[in-house]
């Protein structure tokens, strides 16, 4: 899998994706990752990218043609392009799970107020973390970006995906690790069994219950999913 950001910071993005399990993949050929930064495409001598935006308002805008010309150098037939906006859908594990499955994703980080809307021509979706607003796209581009290397086939080993939060639409069961006892707190007696069927049994359960107590609204959709 090959993965391009168009970024104004590609440092900050290209820091946090050399490390752990988005760094291995890259190191051992599973995915390349690539980093572009629009200012390439200007061609005034202060590289600029953004201006006020038409209408007033507080801020600048970054400008259509930088972006347009740095995804059209990357943009092939089987590329999906990305921008990351509050606009967007929700990015979820299940679109993280559709988007690992590419052969070519590029990721378009907004930055300041934004992008001219015209950019739009060559935008295939529109990805949201949330209902909140961060400074520009970069750390969203390094959430997406490691959610969806994650689940290139080899990142990880199977086993270790099977049970996390949201693979199958709950919230993971509590885990315990060395001491079996820290801080006069135990870990529950079933971990320490040996029985398998008695441990996937009680997991089951208590992600049933996390998910009751802290997500309600997920416990409701893995409901009407199994109906």
């Amino acid at each position: 899998m090959r993965i391009d950001i168009v970024t104004l910071f590609p440092e900050a993005v290209k820091a946090l994706l050399e490390y752990s399990v988005t760094g291995r993949a890259a190191k051992r050929g599973l995915v390349s990752i690539g980093y572009l930064n629009p200012r390439e495409f200007t061609e005034d001598r202060h590289k600029t990218v953004d201006d006020k935006p038409y209408g007033g308002g507080s801020g600048m805008l970054l400008m259509a043609e930088p972006f347009y010309l740095a995804v059209r150098k990357l943009k092939k037939k089987n590329s999906r392009v990305i921008l990351l906006s509050p606009r967007g859908k929700v990015f979820n594990q299940k679109k993280a799970a559709s988007l690992a499955k590419l052969a070519h994703l590029i990721i378009v980080c907004a930055h300041y107020e934004g992008i001219d809307e015209r950019i739009s021509c060559c935008i295939d979706e529109e990805i949201s973390l949330g209902d909140f607003i961060l400074t520009g796209g970069e750390p969203a581009a390094v959430c997406v970006a490691d959610a969806v290397i994650r689940l290139v086939p080899g990142a990880i080993k199977e086993g270790s995906l099977k049970n996390e939060s949201f693979n199958d639409g709950l919230l993971e069961a509590p885990q315990y690790t060395r001491p079996a006892v820290w801080r006069r707190k135990k870990v529950p007696q079933v971990l320490l069994s040996g029985n398998h069927a008695e441990i996937e049994k009680w997991r089951k359960e208590q992600s049933l219950a996390v998910t009751a107590q802290r997500r309600p609204d997920l416990l409701e959709r893995f409901k009407r999913r199994k109906v």
